[in-house]
């Protein structure tokens, strides 16, 4: 296995998780700034309020991507153990 095949079985890899988790990082990511907000417009200083809401917006968020998730994921590792002769030679 060359230098090149290794690079290239990485950055799949790598674009792979990113493709993957983006989806709920950005839910975490709007629903602490929507948190935020709340908490500026009020003028609520509790630092642990924005960890429920988020807690359950990153739960919903897997609870409806997680079989799209699993599917990447699964399909990634068939074509890795499909091209295993490749990778040995």
């Amino acid at each position: 296995m060359t230098i090149g095949e290794v690079t290239a079985v990485a950055s799949s890899a790598l674009y792979l998780v990113i493709k993957v988790a983006a989806p709920v990082l950005l839910v975490s990511l709007c629903v602490g700034l929507i948190v935020s907000i709340f908490q500026t417009v009020t003028s609520i200083q509790e630092q642990t309020l924005t960890f429920v809401p988020k807690i359950i917006a990153v739960f919903l968020a897997l609870i409806v991507l997680g079989n799209w998730m699993l599917t990447e994921l699964s399909g990634f590792m068939v074509s890795l153990w499909s091209d295993f002769s490749v990778y040995t030679r």
